[in-house]
C-alpha cells in the first residue's frame, strides 16, 4: 500500500466515525502467579508485567522469604486471597518442578486457565488428570517450553505447515550446557537428569513436527561417578516414526553446550538448521522458490530469541476466544509421556 492509499482510506474511515469516538479499550485480564523458584519464574513474572494493557497483575504467592527479597515492586499475597480475587482468569504456576502439577491442580479445579512452567513434573498420572480437568472444563493449560514462540520455531513450524519440506525424513538437535557442581547436584534429584530438565523443549518442538512416536529409545550415562553424584548428564533419544527418525542430545559436561545448541530438520523437499536456537538465524534449505525465499541454501536472520511477552500476549488471545491454543492437550501429554520414557521415569 502506498502513501497516498494509506492517506486516503485512513480519511475515509474516519470521515465515518462520530467526532467524539473512543477507541475501544478492553478490560484487562486479571491473573496472578504462584512461585519464584523455577529458573523462568522472573522472565515469566516480567513478561506479564510488561503487557499492562493486557494484563491486571493482583499478586504473586510465595512463601520463601529469600525468593520475595530478589523481587520488587510486586504485592505479594496468600494463595488464598488470590483465590479468592473477584474476576481471577489466569494463573501462572512458577514453583519448583516437582511441586508444578500439585500446585496447578486445585487452580484448575477453580475453574482458571493457567500457564504451566516446564517439564510437567516427575509422574504422569497427575498431569493426565490435570489435562482431563482442564479439557472438561475448556480452560486453557500453556506449557512453558520455550521454543514454541521462537521465530526461527515459529517460521520452521509454518514451513512445515505448508508444505514447503515435503515428508519430514529426519530431526536432528542438541540442547546442553556445562553444569556447575552445584547445578549437578540440583538436578540429579530428578533421574531423568539433565534431559528432563532441559531437553524437553528440543523433544516439544519434534513431537509438534512428527507427532507421536511409534517407539522412544533412550540411552542415560552418568558419567561422572564420584562423591555420589547420580546426575544423568550425557543423555539420547531416538525417536522411530514410520518414516522418519529423530535424534535428540543433551549433554551437561559440554563448555560449549549454549552455543552448540541446534535444530535440524530434514524433508523430501528441503528442511533448516536453526543454530544457535536463540539467534535468530538459520539455513534455509528449498528445492523450489517459496516467495522471497529462493531455491537453494540460504541464511536467514529473524529477531532471535524466547519470548515471554509473545507467550503471554497469545495466552491472552486464548483466555479471550480469539484463537484456540496451537498445542493440543493430547500433545502436550504425549510429549510428558515420551519425556518420561525417553529418561526412564516412565
Amino acid at each position: 500500500m502506498n502513501r497516498r492509499h494509506f492517506i486516503a482510506t485512513t480519511s475515509a474511515s474516519l470521515a465515518v466515525l462520530p467526532l467524539n469516538a473512543q477507541p475501544i479499550r478492553r478490560e484487562r485480564i486479571r491473573i496472578g502467579q504462584i512461585g519464584l523458584a523455577h529458573p523462568h519464574a522472573s522472565g515469566k513474572l516480567n513478561a506479564i508485567r510488561s503487557l499492562q494493557d493486557t494484563y491486571e497483575l493482583v499478586g504473586v504467592v510465595e512463601p520463601n522469604p529469600s525468593l520475595r527479597k530478589k523481587t520488587k515492586g510486586v504485592d505479594f499475597i496468600s494463595l488464598e486471597k488470590l483465590m479468592n480475587t473477584q474476576g481471577l482468569k489466569a494463573v501462572a504456576i512458577e514453583t519448583h518442578v516437582k511441586d508444578l502439577v500439585s500446585t496447578a491442580m486445585p487452580i484448575i479445579e477453580a475453574g482458571k486457565h493457567i500457564h504451566l512452567d516446564k517439564p510437567a513434573g516427575p509422574n504422569l498420572e497427575p498431569f493426565e488428570k490435570l489435562l482431563a480437568s482442564a479439557k472438561r472444563q475448556k480452560l486453557c493449560v500453556q506449557m512453558g517450553y520455550m521454543l514454541r514462540y521462537n521465530p526461527a520455531f515459529e517460521f520452521m513450524f509454518n514451513a512445515v505447515r505448508k508444505d514447503w519440506f515435503g515428508e519430514i525424513m529426519e530431526i536432528d538437535a542438541m540442547m546442553g550446557k556445562k553444569a556447575s557442581a552445584s547445578m549437578r547436584k540440583e538436578l540429579a534429584v530428578y533421574s531423568g537428569g539433565g534431559f528432563f530438565e532441559l531437553a524437553c523443549h528440543i523433544l516439544d518442538a519434534a513431537i509438534y513436527i512428527l507427532g507421536k512416536p511409534e517407539a522412544v529409545h533412550g540411552f542415560n550415562l552418568r558419567t561422572r561417578k564420584t562423591n555420589g553424584d547420580t546426575f544423568a548428564d550425557n543423555q539420547l533419544a531416538v525417536l522411530k516414526y514410520k518414516n522418519a527418525t529423530a535424534c535428540l542430545r543433551c549433554n551437561h559436561n559440554d563448555p560449549f553446550g549454549f552455543p552448540r545448541r541446534r535444530f535440524n530438520i530434514a524433508g523430501t523437499k528441503g528442511g533448516m538448521e536453526v543454530q544457535q536456537l536463540e539467534s535468530g538465524q538459520f539455513t534455509l534449505n528449498l528445492d523450489q522458490t517459496k516467495g522471497e525465499f529462493k531455491k537453494g541454501t540460504q541464511t536467514v536472520q529473524l529477531n532471535g530469541g524466547r519470548s515471554y511477552v509473545a507467550e503471554f500476549a497469545d495466552l491472552a488471545k486464548v483466555i479471550r476466544g480469539e484463537k484456540e491454543l496451537a498445542w493440543s492437550y493430547n500433545h502436550d501429554l504425549t510429549v510428558h509421556k515420551t519425556l518420561l520414557e525417553v529418561c526412564g521415569m516412565d
